[in-house]
């Protein structure tokens, strides 16, 4: 039998007198370092659905998902498949759509579906293509964001007459038909569509 050796013998002493480097969770609870990157928490008033963190979620946890009949647009977070790397809370264009908690860490489950968040935001389409153009949350942030600035599109114009009723619906509205015409820039199109209607009245 080899003899331990003094340094081995030195640790065995200072373990017996120092205090443990790991906890016995969950038996007992775990306080988290500082800045800890735990479950990231979505703020349904904050998110505008812009696809952004979908867009930058390296494991692809996050989809996007557009029901253009139910005009709504469907947002699925799998915490099975999130590697809490940040990116979400880091890209997020409010800067308050969704962050890391510093406290939810233990996520484990049995059942995957348990860690399935799903999401509801309201779409704007393009009355003439069918297009989706973007959640109206987010074009409302934009409006904020730009401020004044905001109304040098017609878009913004026509979805502000909605929300104010500036005019009356039955004076502006015109449906599509027979092809888009200048008419068409007061009701509800995609920048493709309006791009079509100024070349028209152009040239």
């Amino acid at each position: 039998m080899r003899y331990p050796k003094l340094r081995e013998l030195r640790e065995a002493v200072l373990s017996l007198v120092t205090p443990a480097y790991t906890t016995r969770f969950p038996k007992e609870p775990h306080t988290p370092f500082k800045n800890y990157r735990g479950k990231p928490i979505v703020s349904d008033a904050d998110c505008v659905g812009c696809e952004t963190c979908a867009n930058v979620c390296p494991p692809g946890a996050i989809t996007f998902r557009d029901d253009k009949e139910k005009r709504i647009r469907i947002i699925e977070r799998d915490y099975g498949k999130c590697i809490f790397c940040g990116q979400c809370e880091e890209h997020c264009i409010t800067g308050k759509g969704v962050k890391l908690s510093d406290e939810i860490y233990d996520i484990a489950q049995f059942d995957r579906t348990v860690l399935m968040e799903r999401q509801e935001k309201e779409l704007l389409i393009c009355e003439s293509c069918g297009a989706v153009i973007t959640t109206k949350e987010h074009l409302a942030f934009m409006h904020r964001k730009l401020g004044p600035r905001a109304f040098s599109s017609l878009l913004n114009l026509n979805v502000l007459n909605e929300q104010l009723r500036l005019a009356r619906a039955e004076d502006i509205k015109v449906g599509v038909r027979d092809g888009l015409k200048r008419k068409d820039m007061f009701n509800i199109v995609c920048p493709n569509c309006l791009r079509k209607i100024l070349v028209k009245i152009s040239y």
